[in-house]
């Protein structure tokens, strides 16, 4: 160190007369460079460059071998590694007398085969594993990883089997056929699957499965819920680790398809019981196309109409025979114990129970709802609308009973035949209102035998209350269109209504839809009586006084029956436009104006007869032969064209027309 101060000593007086001269010497020094003097021992260091800090420093990327990939689960890289030895094992060619040879060492071939070999086994324990777990992103990776290295295998299959004709051969262990392996892997996994399903218990719920009364349904629901779970976890997580030409997720419904097909055509053959037959069908027919094919994880990533029905057509119909069979013998059953119950009411001499003041019967209820509900089950069970309506003709049967019943009943007479009549014309209309609800969906046949049974009970139930009151109306109707009813002005009719008015008085407990048709009935049945009373042709009207007078009171009666009716509640408005139509042709004069009112009649009603006709002109004493002729003559030119436009209900059919009024030729 004392050295090393000597040396600075002597140094700085060197450079000291230097910086003691002029600005101008100092700066003309300084252009030359200054040597230093040579120091013994002192050796100069060039100056380190400032280190320059990098906020990431690059890693240094591990290279890992074969086995190392494996370990670590790296199928691709794993495989790509075997790929380019094997395109080097196999790419080394030498010319011989025979041509171009390959050059390969045998244990380096030994060695690569033994290494696809651990590949493979790596590969397929990866698909193996597809459902032993719950997925995970780690799992859904390896999986990713092993079906691409399928794809590169299969690749390279293709390559081989593409070479030249004339090549070197290739490698033994050429083809992989990964993707045939693959696809064997799954069917072997489906079966496993769908095998441990039948014993396996802890993973379902005892309320969905235990609770099933039979070791049959028990094996079937665990099946199938299997399946369902597998294809979901397949379309929601499995379906993105393949690419699309693997279309895995119809690959494994149709394995899956294929294995409960199986397994539900044996249980099928093996004699089912009731119980278990409707339970399979449930499955076939309802579970497994809608609440599985259709679920919407599902939806636009399997062909259904590609994997057919799990029965056959013949074993499907077998079962499906056997319930509908039971369930008909049930349905009748059930039919006829309610029908029973309900006679023993009404021979017991009980009167039925009042509902808001109303007699009532519960009989249509119970049987509408049973019909409904076997309906349901039957669309449930059968899948299918067409094969449910079979039950309906349980219903028709039934309706013929229940008419053979309520006949029988009406004609004892009891203390209590007026409230059950009453009480059964509810139940009736609540049947015929279910019918005709239900038209579109119940096959014509039996919508027809159904309509045809409701119409002969409800003759017989308001024909029980009709027919008394027209009995008693018998002698008033005597008195109409006679020589006393046109000069006694409007008093038969007047009596007429006050009868009827009378009997009225006793449906304040008949329900109003009821009470609607009865006067309904009743306004048709006395329009009728009316119009055959006038056609009895016990009166002749010789002059335009008598006409004009008839025709008249004609209209007075008209306006009084409609009157009375509409204000009763009849909704049959049209049969006011009969007696003022007919009134017309008895007023009118020339026979011009009574032809054409004719043809006017018969627009309206086009079931009036000739027969009618001739009655009503018969009225009129001043008509010639030729008069009635031309009319009848005009009637048969237009009756084509007047019978295509009539809307109103027939009404002259209902009329005895009495013997036809022969013309003199």
């Amino acid at each position: 160190m004392k050295e090393m101060g000597a040396v600075g000593h002597d140094q700085a007086t060197v450079l000291s007369p230097v910086m003691e001269g002029s600005a101008k010497t100092v700066h003309g020094r300084f252009r030359h460079k200054l040597k230093m003097p040579q120091i013994l021992g002192f050796v100069p260091r060039p100056r380190s460059p400032k280190p320059i800090v990098e906020s990431n420093p690059p890693q240094t990327e591990v290279v890992l071998d074969f086995m190392e990939n494996l370990k670590e689960n790296r199928l691709v890289e794993a495989c790509q590694q075997l790929l380019l030895r094997e395109d080097q094992l196999f790419g080394q060619e030498t010319m011989t007398i025979e041509g171009l040879v390959q050059v390969c060492n045998e244990d380096d071939k030994d060695t690569l085969q033994k290494d696809y070999e651990t590949l493979l086994l790596h590969l397929w324990m990866a698909v193996h594993t597809t459902f032993s777990s719950t997925p995970s992103g780690e799992h859904l990776e390896i999986l990713r990883s092993a079906v691409e290295t399928i794809r590169l295998l299969e690749e390279k299959d293709q390559q081989w089997e593409g070479r030249p004709e004339g090549s070197s051969e290739a490698p033994v262990w050429r083809p992989h056929q990964c993707r045939h392996t693959h696809d064997n892997l799954l069917e072997k996994m489906v079966d496993s699957q769908m095998r441990n399903a039948t014993v396996e218990e802890d993973n379902i719920s005892v309320s969905s499965v235990d609770n099933l009364s039979t070791s049959m349904k028990r094996e079937v629901c665990r099946m199938g819920k299997r399946l369902k779970e597998d294809v979901l976890r397949v379309a929601r997580d499995i379906r993105d680790c393949y690419p699309p030409d693997f279309d895995v997720c119809n690959l494994y419904v149709r394995l899956y398809h294929q294995k409960f097909s199986a397994k539900l055509t044996e249980l099928a053959r093996s004699g089912l019981d009731v119980d278990d037959c409707n339970y399979l069908l449930c499955w076939v027919n309802n579970y497994y196309p809608n609440d599985i094919l259709k679920h919407k994880d599902l939806e636009g990533h399997i062909n259904m109409e590609s994997l057919g029905t799990l029965l056959s057509e013949k074993d499907l119909t077998t079962l499906e025979e056997q319930y509908l069979l039971q369930k008909e013998s049930r349905v009748r059953t059930w039919f006829s114990k309610a029908l029973s119950k309900e006679e023993e009411g009404w021979l017991s001499g009980k009167s039925p129970e009042l509902i808001d003041g109303y007699c009532f019967c519960p009989l249509a209820i119970d049987i509408i709802q049973a019909v409904d509900g076997a309906m349901r089950e039957a669309r449930t069970i059968l899948g299918s609308e067409a094969k449910a309506q079979r039950i309906l003709c349980q219903l028709d049967s039934f309706l013929m009973s229940y008419k053979r019943s309520l006949e029988e009943f009406v004609k004892t007479r009891r203390e209590n035949t007026q409230a059950v009549v009453k009480a059964n014309l509810v139940n009736i209309e609540q049947f015929r209102d279910f019918i005709v609800r239900r038209e579109e969906s119940i096959p014509e046949e039996i919508r027809t035998s159904c309509m045809s049974t409701l119409a002969d009970l409800r003759d017989c139930g308001y024909g029980y209350f009709t027919r008394p009151i027209h009995e008693e109306l018998r002698v008033q109707y005597h008195k109409l269109w006679t020589q006393a009813w046109l000069t006694g002005g409007q008093m038969v009719l007047d009596e007429v209504l006050g009868t009827l008015d009378r009997h009225m008085q006793q449906f304040t407990d008949l329900k109003p839809i009821c009470v609607e048709e009865l006067l309904g009935r009743l306004h048709m049945e006395m329009m009728v009586e009316y119009v055959k009373r006038m056609m009895k042709r016990k009166m002749r009207l010789k002059d335009k006084e008598q006409q004009e007078a008839a025709a008249k009171l004609l209209a007075e009666d008209s306006s009084k029956l409609s009157t009375y009716f509409t204000e009763a509640g009849s909704k049959i408005s049209w049969l006011s436009e009969v007696l003022p139509k007919m009134a017309e042709v008895v007023r009118l004069q020339d026979p011009g104006s009574i032809q054409l009112e004719i043809v006017t009649l018969a627009m309206d009603f086009p079931d009036l007869s000739w027969r009618h006709i001739s009655a009503l002109l018969s009225l009129k004493a001043n008509l010639s032969t030729a008069d009635v002729r031309g009319i009848k003559e005009s009637l048969e030119v237009n009756r084509p064209s007047v019978t295509s436009s009539n809307t109103n209900p027939p009404f002259f059919s209902k009329v005895p027309a009495g013997k036809f009024w022969h013309m003199p030729s």
